[in-house]
């Protein structure tokens, strides 16, 4: 007759088995599966005495803040935590899954690179530019054009440009070596920039605005960087720019769109069309930039280095206000452990050394774990990682079965178009989405007649 402690131990043996079997059925194969069962039993091993049917939504959560603060974690490890244990209570059967926003854990996965352009600005190399096949070795063009890179980079800085013109720039020029074959671009004339001009819109195929793009750096590079106030690049081929009208939601696919979203990420996305907020503004969102008293919410440093004010939603308050809650205890928790710091950004960190710990400071939307510095080795909790959202979004338009291509920035454009549809006037909606051009704007009223009304077809009035 079997021991009770051989009966607990077969007990134990068939529980994993049935648990890996799970795993095999979700598609989850060896020698993976060994890894859930090891981040499973590390949970267990968290919570000694008491029963996984027991535990709650409160334990998960605060177990998988605990695992956030480890900074040597990877980020897929973080990631494999969260699904070993979303799947281990899946296997339990509890009947409050639903209640642990899984999605904003598995988002928090993914930590700021130090290319990100939350960061980048930090480091003076910046984004490591992606390479062409065939051409000079982008790390070759850096060694040996060092100085040079180094005296753009500068002109840029000194007038405040974005990090991400200033990542844009840089490659630019250094695709432009290479097209010279990895000579001094400064004592080439200017003419060359029409060849490779005309090599990108002719051999390449780039669109439009990516030439354009190329040109201005070029232009950059020649007026601002050498001082050559004789540019004369002469005459090139244009690449085509075809006129694409934005994608927009209805009123009924905007808020099946939203349904087919949960938690943080909901949120985000209802921010993002409620307010006409690009992604990048809702993700870097501080506590500071919420003004729940006049109901408004300021985007700060937007493109073009402007802020404005733009409305928050009556519906998002009140999950707004708990969301806050909820941010607030985990950084009063950071802050007991040692931690709660958060990135500031143009050296304010030496200016107010202990703003980084204030809690208006902190970012809306944290991310569940914190991550070191890759430079430095601080330990910070940085805001979500954009593509989390990005992807809920697209997941979730192909849940609700909307066929047209969806993606963050059509929560903007649909934010436009129902403005002007419910008889908002242009002048207020170009403010409201910080174009500089009001011409920008004009291309919402592509489904409009003057006065907000839309065109009725000639077949509808047989």
């Amino acid at each position: 007759m079997p021991t009770v402690s051989s009966t607990s131990r077969d007990k134990v043996r068939s529980f994993w088995d049935r648990y890996i079997q799970k795993l095999h059925e979700a598609g989850i194969k060896p020698p993976f599966d060994r890894w859930f069962v090891l981040r499973a039993e590390q949970y267990i091993e968290a919570h000694p005495n008491r029963k996984l049917a027991e535990q709650g939504p409160s334990d998960v959560d605060d177990y998988l803040a605990e695992v956030g603060r480890r900074g040597g974690l990877k980020d897929w490890q973080f990631r494999q935590t969260v699904d070993a244990i979303q799947k281990l209570f899946e296997f339990v059967g509890v009947a409050w899954l639903s209640q642990v926003d899984w999605d904003h854990w598995r988002a928090s996965a993914r930590s700021l690179e130090s290319s990100h352009p939350t960061v980048a600005r930090d480091y003076e190399s910046g984004a490591e530019p992606v390479e062409d096949s065939g051409m000079t070795s982008f790390a070759e063009i850096r060694q040996t054009h060092a100085a040079l890179l180094d005296q753009i980079r500068t002109a840029i800085r000194r007038r405040g440009y974005a990090i991400k013109t200033e990542q844009a720039y840089l490659h630019w020029v250094m695709r432009f070596i290479a097209f010279l074959g990895n000579v001094d671009p400064s004592a080439q004339g200017p003419e060359n920039v029409a060849r490779f001009l005309d090599d990108l819109a002719i051999h390449r195929k780039v669109s439009a605005s990516t030439q354009n793009l190329a040109l201005n750096a070029l232009v950059f590079f020649y007026r601002e960087t050498l001082g050559r106030s004789d540019l004369d690049i002469g005459a090139f081929v244009r690449a085509k720019r075809p006129r694409r009208l934005p994608t927009v939601l209805t009123l009924g696919e905007v808020a099946t769109l939203l349904q087919n979203i949960a938690g943080t990420q909901r949120l985000m996305a209802a921010l993002m069309y409620g307010t006409g907020m690009r992604l990048m503004e809702c993700s870097r969102l501080r506590v500071q930039d919420i003004d729940f008293g006049y109901g408004q919410i300021t985007v700060r440093n937007a493109k073009g280095g402007k802020d404005r004010a733009v409305p928050l939603p009556e519906k998002a308050v009140e999950a707004l206000r708990e969301h806050l809650l909820r941010v607030r205890e985990l950084h009063q928790s950071d802050l007991a452990q040692g931690y709660g710091e958060v990135y500031l950004p143009d050296a304010l960190s030496r200016k107010y050394p202990n703003a980084a710990k204030e809690w208006r400071w902190q970012y809306v939307f944290p991310s569940g774990r914190i991550s070191a510095d890759p430079r430095s080795g601080v330990l910070r909790r940085h805001h979500l990682h954009e593509n989390g959202l990005q992807k809920a979004v697209k997941q979730a338009a192909e849940l609700a079965g909307i066929t047209k291509r969806v993606g963050t920035h059509t929560l903007r454009h649909s934010f436009a178009t129902h403005l002007l549809q419910a008889g908002y006037d242009i002048r207020t909606v170009q403010e409201l989405l910080g174009h500089a051009d009001v011409s920008t704007t004009m291309i919402y009223t592509h489904v409009l007649n003057r006065g907000g009304h839309g065109v009725r077809s000639p077949l509808d009035g047989l």
